[in-house]
């Protein structure tokens, strides 16, 4: 982690939605999900949060994953609009990473809340991961 990664750090991410990234796109095989309404699914804050440190860590050496997530879902996007996410660092506790989010799509706010990240050794994490893999 670089001294440069500290609260404060603010970053806006747009993406305009296709069809593959809504809700029933991400279980196609799950009858379920593919019977939910076609619209914008949360993965995107997390991406946000991701470009917004990444420059600050020893990347890709160093990486993130996702440990929470507590939005609010305040409207729908359907595919062919542009989602703005707006994220911000807020606390850097160790390796705990916590960020105030919001998404709008250009008519609503559709999302808005907070998400917390943990810094992780890629090689370590990975290897982790491998030995639970070979022990199952």
């Amino acid at each position: 982690m670089k001294e440069s990664l500290k609260p404060g750090i603010k970053y806006e991410h747009k993406f305009k939605v296709p069809p593959s990234k809504t809700v029933p796109a991400l279980y196609p095989e799950s009858e379920e999900f593919v019977a939910m309404p076609e619209v914008f699914a949360t993965g995107f804050l997390e991406w946000a949060c991701i470009k917004a440190i990444n420059s600050h860590l020893d990347w890709p050496k160093e990486q993130t994953v996702g440990t929470h997530i507590d939005v609010s879902h305040e409207a729908a996007t359907p595919p062919g609009l542009e989602v703005t996410a707006t994220v911000e660092l807020i606390a850097v506790e160790g390796k705990k990473l916590i960020f105030a989010v919001e998404a709008h799509d250009g008519i609503d706010l559709i999302s808005k809340g907070r998400h917390e990240r943990f810094v992780i050794n890629k090689e370590k994490f990975d290897a982790r991961v491998g030995s639970k893999a070979a022990g199952a």
